[in-house]
């Protein structure tokens, strides 16, 4: 009796081994395959293949913010009035103060267009300080992982180099005029009373994501879109990812 236990408990666990072994099969090749690829790269071609598609992607997100109507033509990333300001902003509108607003708009925006050109330089410095293990990390991440790793390398010295810029521009395309008028409208009262808010800070940090933004958009084609990878060292690394 024992014995025939043992045998259809021998039998039981080799069908079940059985059943799942195509399951495990797969998920081993794919496991291999992806170890594979990931192996066949040597660190500096990694890097080097890395490099190259940061650098094309963000001249490319630069050049498209940095440019005029790069921020307020463009909707995913055009700077809107302050949360705040939003409902005095359409009050304004409906009594004929529309033009206001839409100025107080149309600076901030171009103060973003003119401080954006000045991160090129920031993240190629980014990337002198990228190591082996930031590479992999990159490689082997989301489809954002490299934007994410710039927001982190970045963020600091982006803040500070926008941050003039920002503020004379407003000043030089009458921001702060067309702020200071919207901010008499009694409506505006929430923001006007807000002691901690800062209008450069809000175009800085809104340029920031705007960027950041483009940047990711920029990412995720060179990883995936063939027609993206426009070097040699973009398609080794990226091609067949």
């Amino acid at each position: 009796m024992k014995r025939l236990i043992v045998v259809l408990l021998t039998l039981l666990s080799s069908s079940v081994l059985f059943a799942q072994s195509p399951l495990d099969e797969l998920r081993k090749k794919i496991e291999e395959a992806t170890t594979s690829r990931n192996s066949s790269l040597s660190n500096d071609k990694l890097v080097t293949g890395l490099k190259e598609a940061l650098r094309v992607g963000t001249g490319n997100a630069v050049a498209e913010t940095g440019r005029p109507d790069g921020f307020l033509k463009n909707a995913a990333i055009k700077i809107l009035l302050p949360d705040k300001l939003r409902t005095a902003g359409k009050t304004m509108r409906m009594v004929g103060m529309g033009s206001q607003v839409d100025a107080l708009e149309v600076g901030m925006n171009r103060a973003a267009e003119q401080a954006a050109p000045k991160a090129k330089a920031i993240f190629l410095d980014a990337l002198t300080r990228m190591t082996f293990t930031d590479a992999r990390q990159i490689f082997s991440g989301g489809d954002t992982a490299a934007t994410e790793y710039f927001k982190r390398q970045s963020s600091d010295q982006l803040t500070a180099a926008f941050a003039p810029i920002v503020h004379n521009a407003m000043e030089n395309v009458g921001v702060v005029r067309q702020y200071n008028k919207v901010l008499q409208n009694p409506l505006a009262a929430p923001i006007k009373n807000d002691k901690e808010f800062d209008l450069d800070n809000y175009v800085v940090g809104k340029t920031m994501d705007g960027l950041f933004y483009m940047l990711g958009q920029e990412e995720k084609k060179i990883r995936t879109d063939p027609a993206a990878q426009i070097t040699p060292i973009l398609r080794e690394v990226f091609g067949k990812k």
